[in-house]
């Protein structure tokens, strides 16, 4: 698979190729190509390049390129792979996210390309067999007399509708390599390279889910949806669509419809999800989907191993896997004749990376698609306001679906004022008397519920009443959480475990009494007043075995479980068709965060939480606890008026010039030293202005939410500008030059989705 050029030393053709060392920093560099590749050599080909006194892999970035002026090149040493790791609209796409989030190609490229890539890994290669011309049968029975091994292998082969791999059909007939040698030898059987299928293409990541291979008959919103993006699909221009439809309206069978019409006619498509983990079913859908149509869908997680994560992109990239599914950085899939992206839940926080460069892979899936002139479909219940602005605008293609599947009945929205509740408790206060005779009605009837709280562990804080002490992590300005599994104080930042102190550390009082409730303390609740119902918990606690999530879906779906109690890791992409009753603990959990968005990211989750209610044929209800039920996305979500919403929530936005009026940029400074973090804060706003005045809006420096994190101090300013080039032109050069002090690390976040 790689190729030495065998003229290293000899005359050197004229062919001048830039290229991107993965360790020579942000830039790409001239190398002279030696006569054996001028032919041949492609933009995203890996190649070993000499780097100063060493020598260094990297990826070919331009060919041919101009030569730099009076510049004696070094030549380019060998071609790793003939088939490329990039494709040229992904070097396209590289380069616009390193000027656009403010980051080296370097690290842009450690991103893109798995670490086996950029490591010089080489692909596993299977051995196929085929059987070409079976002899006769008088030539056959001389062969079982004289040679019964090898007439054991063409017996084998016939009885085969595909190529059959060698080391199995060796290992598994107990024969020798000579006698595969000798067929192939006298021209009976052919043999065929190609890179090997492993875990990550026969994976058993569907294997939970039965899927049926024919799909629903597509209702009249869809079947204009598809037409719609079928049209662009056509138009071979890029498009971007957002496919707006109420949970249950049936998106998923839009995309599967989309994605049959891109493979039949030779094409590629990408599938994003916010979290591979929490759509099985959608794998086994597209997979049982595509069958008839031979196309393989890989599925890109973070379980892979690093050789199979190398497999994967190579098969992706030799044409082997036509559709990927994934997560953000299955952007990048190097797909060849890539005509569709779907960005499904495109509304997740979870699409943006929380380390450089800070992409949202959102974003990214519709540039990629525009240097393609492809088609990108973004589909939710409840857009981001930044996408919806955008289609409402006329930017986006609007498809709406306002009903769901077969006319049901969107579920009934209940709101309990929680505050009144308090007053009438008995001790008991996690679940109001409204949800707690909903479930008993659901286990009367064998039908099944889903309580969602998104607080994992016991207790949220310990207290201590003599002294008013909250105990902290030591590490972190965030208060430990109870965990009763292993009687532990967590720190859910840095992870920080200590035994649970049962006197205060401050003042030794032993009053000290726990605080608040997560997970762990409802499901205490639930057992103590129902029995004998059978309980599921799904967290970051209970779900740590590999498949161990797949699996309890499963059953919960097959019966073998009443209630389904968990985080947001059941919030989204779950279909389950008995269950009658989802119940919303703590709505007001994502309102009290300190984030302009927290009315926006309430009425999501509300909204679709209550979308896992009565989406098979049994009418839903939805039972949210709240003690602020007066707050708009509260009402709205009750309502299930997302446009009322979106309009309220604009206007509140355009006022404070919050996105998606205005583009904000949030830029982060940590160090151990607390007033050397503040130093170098102020002094950088003060330049910053001094040099551009009127270049951004600025707000801070402020410190952070979570002040300090794993001992790091932190501090951060808010950018708030209408062209995000123009101010990283100003400001990278400047950050450059004055903020190197290697005890305070800055760090530019473009569309900040996050304000921790």
């Amino acid at each position: 698979m790689f190729l030495p050029v065998p003229d290293l030393f000899g005359e050197i053709e004229p062919g001048v190729a830039e290229v991107v060392p993965f360790d020579g920093g942000a830039r790409a560099y001239s190398y002279s190509v030696p006569a054996a590749l001028k032919d041949t050599l492609q933009v995203g080909q890996l190649v070993r390049v000499p780097l100063g006194g060493r020598t260094s892999l990297g990826v070919v970035w331009k060919y041919p390129a101009e030569a730099p002026p009076a510049a004696k090149l070094r030549s380019i040493i060998l071609l790793e792979h003939e088939q490329p790791v990039l494709t040229p609209d992904v070097c396209k796409l590289a380069e616009w996210m390193a000027g656009y989030y403010g980051c080296g190609l370097n690290s842009v490229l450690e991103t893109v390309l798995p670490a086996a890539v950029r490591k010089g890994v080489r692909p596993v290669l299977r051995r196929l067999l085929t059987l070409i011309a079976p002899p006769d049968a008088e030539a056959l029975a001389k062969l079982r007399r004289k040679a019964p091994r090898q007439a054991q292998v063409l017996d084998y082969l016939a009885a085969q509708k595909e190529p059959a791999d060698r080391a199995k059909l060796v290992t598994g007939l107990g024969i020798s390599q000579q006698a595969v040698d000798g067929l192939l030898r006298a021209g009976v059987i052919k043999e065929d390279a190609s890179v090997l299928w492993r875990v990550a293409y026969n994976d058993p990541f569907a294997e939970a889910e039965s899927v049926p291979a024919a799909g629903h008959t597509l209702n009249v919103d869809q079947l204009a949806a598809v037409a719609s993006v079928s049209q662009s699909l056509d138009s071979k221009a890029f498009k971007a669509h957002l496919l707006h439809g109420v949970t249950g309206s049936g998106k998923t069978e839009v995309y599967v419809a989309l994605i049959r019409k891109v493979v039949a006619e030779g094409g590629s498509a990408i599938f994003l999800v916010p979290e591979v983990a929490l759509t099985p079913q959608t794998v086994g859908r597209l997979r049982s989907r595509l069958t008839d149509l031979g196309a393989k869908v890989v599925v890109w997680h973070s379980h892979l191993s690093a050789g199979e994560r190398f497999d994967a992109w190579m098969a992706m990239s030799l044409g082997q896997a036509r559709v990927v599914v994934g997560a953000r950085s299955a952007v990048f899939a190097p797909l060849p004749n890539l005509r569709l992206i779907v960005v499904d839940e495109e509304h997740e926080p979870s699409f943006k990376q929380g380390e450089t460069p800070m992409y949202h892979g959102r974003d990214v899936a519709v540039m990629r698609a525009s240097v393609l002139g492809a088609a990108c479909v973004l589909g939710s219940a409840t857009p981001s306001l930044e996408t919806w602005k955008n289609a409402t605008a006329g930017r986006y293609v609007l498809n709406s679906m306002p009903k769901r599947v077969d006319d049901r009945p969107m579920p009934a929205f209940r709101i309990v004022d929680m505050r009144r509740e308090v007053l009438h408790s008995k001790g008991q206060n996690v679940l109001s008397r409204e949800l707690v005779d909903g479930i008993h009605e659901r286990l009367r009837k064998g039908e099944q519920a889903i309580l969602f709280l998104n607080r994992r562990g016991h207790s949220r804080s310990l207290v201590c009443p003599d002294c008013g002490e909250a105990v902290q992590c030591p590490r972190c300005s965030v208060s430990l959480t109870l965990h009763s599994t292993d009687h532990t104080a967590r720190c859910h930042l840095c992870d920080h475990r200590e035994p649970a102190p049962a006197v205060c550390p401050k003042c030794r009082s032993p009053k000290v009494r726990w605080k608040g409730y997560g997970t762990q303390k409802v499901e205490e609740v639930i057992h103590r007043m129902f029995p004998r119902a059978r309980v599921a918990r799904i967290d970051a606690d209970t779900m740590g075995k590999k498949d161990l999530f797949r699996k309890v879906l499963s059953d919960f779906r097959a019966g073998r479980y009443d209630m389904l109690l968990g985080t947001q890791m059941i919030a989204k992409g779950l279909d389950f068709p008995r269950v009658t009753l989802v119940g919303i603990i703590d709505a007001d959990l994502s309102l009290q965060l300190p984030d302009f968005r927290a009315a926006e990211r309430t009425f999501q989750l509300l909204t679709q939480v209550a979308g896992r209610a009565g989406r098979g044929t049994l009418e839903g209800a939805v039972v949210v606890q709240t003690f602020q039920p007066a707050s708009d996305p509260v009402q709205f979500a009750k309502r299930l008026d997302f446009q009322g919403f979106a309009a309220a929530e604009l206007i509140k936005r355009s006022e404070f010039g919050y996105p998606p009026e205005r583009h904000l940029i949030r830029h982060v400074f940590r160090g151990r030293n607390v007033e050397k973090v503040n130093f170098v804060a102020d002094a950088w706003v003060k330049e910053l202005e001094r040099l551009h005045p009127g270049l951004a809006e600025i707000r801070g420096p402020a410190p952070c939410p979570f002040e300090r994190v794993q001992d790091q101090h932190r501090v951060h300013i808010w950018y708030f500008v209408h062209g995000v080039k123009s101010f990283l032109a100003a400001a990278l050069p400047l950050r450059a030059k004055i903020l190197g002090d290697d005890d305070v690390i800055d760090v530019l976040d473009v569309d900040a989705q996050d304000c921790g």
